[in-house]
């Protein structure tokens, strides 16, 4: 069990989604363990609309997102961190100076912000979608069309069994076809070819599986719904009838500026082609005969995914689990080498301001998955597990909490120089420094693989030193530690920290 686990439930939850096309914030009361939502708020910032040709955000783009998000910050004041989840998508995860506006909007919330990547959107959007639909049997594909990406998922219940990300959204497709406004024949079938040929990815895939209902979510497929309803071609259900009859009078009208007639928001006329066209593809692909409009989404899905943890049901923990069989990690030796670690945490983790629920969490799964290189191969086995940590999908996990895991997983051995950190903030840097020396004190001291409970040490943290006061006579009986200390200090050295081995009553 994790330190965040102890605590007391948070009685508010909130989630913010700074996708593509649209930020939307929703905050809800958790009461007996049912979320309630209490209010909703959604804003077009159109961030992925502000990506140069280098792929950095404006600055512009940059302050319609701060702005935003500064009328969202008023609603979060006094919430605890574990209530609040604030993560960015597509736009995100392509922009090069990311990490700029992140800064900037963490320090605008006061809250954490996090990337998280394709599959991992698609897995937050099932659990949004499912819990807000009657919980029936059979499979249901779950379709949703952002501005930069769009997710596919197939699930049943609440668990997803086939997720894919595709890159494609409304708001890049408005941008490569639609970006003048018109809506020519032509235009139209080449944004669906293009739509069709991101499908070619999943199509085999998804069609072998099967669904028994197909559902949509988001603003894209809620304006199609609508627009259906409205000009009484459907009831609101799609059908790929429907999207040929609402494509011909797209192309009737020929310009976006007139979508208005057919009862399109102004704020989405623009978008309004792009989103049609991917919808019609995947109508087209993947055989679908209708689909209906459900109303949760990502930022739902992550309200339910705080509230797995707070009942802790945590998917991350799921994950590990699977990342140690699929490796074949030796759990026993993992679980002395995390007790180990946990025992040096608690004396020295206030002293190096390191006594956050994540930054125990982090040291327990590296713990758990330091060795899952060994599979590749036993020479150079921290950097191969390193690789598999930061690139692998890992549901449940954020973009910088796979990097957090990789930099102790590369750290827990051999030589600790600055390559271990590169490319992180001084920040970073300084936490996980600290968390890597933990975690190579624990596997030192559980190196027999004996599966002892740790000694009964004391330890004494400064900024740049560390000092272990082990009980008399323990390392007289273990020669081998000995000789790991002494050259672990010498490692240290590179550090800049100063590590001391003294016996008690010495």
């Amino acid at each position: 069990m994790t330190a965040a686990s102890t605590a007391a439930p948070p009685e508010l939850l909130a989630a913010i989604d700074m996708g593509s096309n649209s930020f939307h914030m929703v905050v809800a009361r958790l009461v007996h363990g049912e979320i309630r939502t209490l209010e909703k708020m959604g804003e077009k910032v159109q961030l992925g609309a502000g990506l140069d040709e280098r792929n950095n955000l404006t600055e512009e783009a940059q302050q319609r997102g701060l702005e935003c998000l500064e009328r969202f910050a008023q609603r979060l004041r006094g919430m605890p961190p574990e209530a609040v989840q604030v993560v960015g998508t597509n736009a995100l995860r392509v922009a090069r100076n990311a990490h700029r506006f992140m800064a900037r909007a963490e320090a605008v919330l006061g809250h954490t912000v996090e990337i998280i990547a394709g599959r991992e959107e698609a897995r937050l959007i099932y659990l949004g979608v499912s819990h807000t639909l009657s919980d029936d049997s059979g499979r249901r594909l779950v379709i949703d069309i952002g501005g930069g990406s769009t997710e596919f998922i197939i699930g049943e219940r609440f668990e997803a069994r086939e997720l894919d990300s595709l890159h494609m959204g409304c708001v890049s497709f408005r941008n490569l076809y639609f970006a003048d406004g018109k809506i020519s024949r032509r235009q139209m079938d080449r944004a669906i070819t293009h739509a069709a040929q991101e499908l070619l990815n999943i199509r085999h895939r998804f069609r072998t599986l099967g669904w028994q209902s197909a559902v949509g979510s988001s603003g894209s497929i809620k304006a199609i719904s609508s627009v259906l309803a409205s000009l009484k071609i459907s009831d609101g259900t799609i059908t790929l009838k429907a999207l040929q009859e609402l494509r011909r009078r797209l192309i009737d009208m020929g310009h976006t500026d007139q979508l208005s007639e057919l009862g399109v928001r102004s704020d989405r006329q623009s978008i309004f082609p792009a989103g049609l066209a991917i919808l019609y593809a995947a109508f087209e692909s993947l055989s679908i005969t209708d689909l209906t409009f459900a109303e949760g989404a990502l930022r739902e899905g992550l309200l339910y995914d705080i509230v797995g943890r707070i009942r802790h049901e945590d998917v991350r923990d799921r994950t590990i689990q699977a990342l140690q069989e699929r490796y074949h990690v030796d759990q026993d030796h993992a679980r002395a080498v995390e007790e180990t670690a946990i025992a040096v945490y608690r004396q020295v983790a206030r002293a190096w301001a390191i006594n956050t629920p994540a930054d125990e969490e982090v040291l327990r799964w590296a713990c758990r998955l330091h060795e899952i290189g060994l599979t590749i191969s036993h020479s150079q086995y921290h950097k191969h597990g390193a690789y598999l940590l930061r690139y692998s999908d890992l549901p449940g996990f954020t973009q910088q909490f796979q990097r957090d895991l990789a930099t102790l997983v590369r750290g827990h051995r051999r030589k600790f120089t600055a390559a271990v950190f590169e490319g992180l903030g001084d920040d970073d840097i300084t936490r996980l420094r600290y968390l890597c020396i933990i975690t190579r004190l624990a596997i030192l001291l559980q190196h027999p693989r004996m599966q002892e409970a740790p000694p009964e040490m004391t330890l004494t943290a400064g900024k740049d030193s560390l000092l272990i006061r082990l009980p008399a006579g323990w390392l007289d009986d273990r020669p081998l530690t000995r000789a790991d200390l002494d050259n672990e200090k010498e490692y240290l050295k590179r550090q800049d920290i100063e590590l001391s081995i003294e016996s008690q009553g010495a």
